[in-house]
């Protein structure tokens, strides 16, 4: 529990540094961002890092580690799979979406072309969501 605290409380940390950074030009503003994303980073590694210790912790006090355990890990790794596929889709659609645009905004002819690159890209997206849905069917 204390490990799923401290995961939550870091994008909580960074809505309240960005809250106090409002009105204020701070001198480093890269400095002062690479800091609140880093600190941020260690508290989310911290608290998954604690709260897969506490499973073993209870395992080993005479609860019976059950396919819970088994299930839980089958439902982070589906989690992984969908969401960095979709990360890795906005980043193609992010460049792929600018380049397309750009087309289109000098011969708009080629909109149905574009298009055609751009359900590639999102192609991505549905590849992450198939390999979920397999590791889910596995549990």
């Amino acid at each position: 529990m204390i490990g799923l605290m401290i995961t939550v409380s870091a994008p909580v940390g960074l809505v309240l540094v960005g809250l106090a950074l409002i009105r204020r030009v701070p001198r480093n503003p890269r400095g002062v961002l690479r800091a609140a994303v880093g600190v941020s980073a260690l508290l989310v590694l911290t608290g998954a890092a604690l709260a897969l210790m506490e499973g073993g912790a209870m395992a080993s006090s005479g609860a019976a580690a059950g396919p819970g355990t088994q299930s839980g890990l089958g439902f982070i790794g589906a989690s992984l799979s969908t969401g960095l596929a979709c990360l890795g889709a906005g980043l193609a659609v992010s460049g792929v979406g600018a380049a397309a645009l750009g087309l289109v905004g000098e011969k708009p002819q080629m909109l149905g072309t574009t298009l055609i690159y751009l359900g590639l890209a999102e192609g991505i997206a549905i590849y992450g969501v198939i390999v979920s849905l397999l590791i889910m069917g596995k549990m």
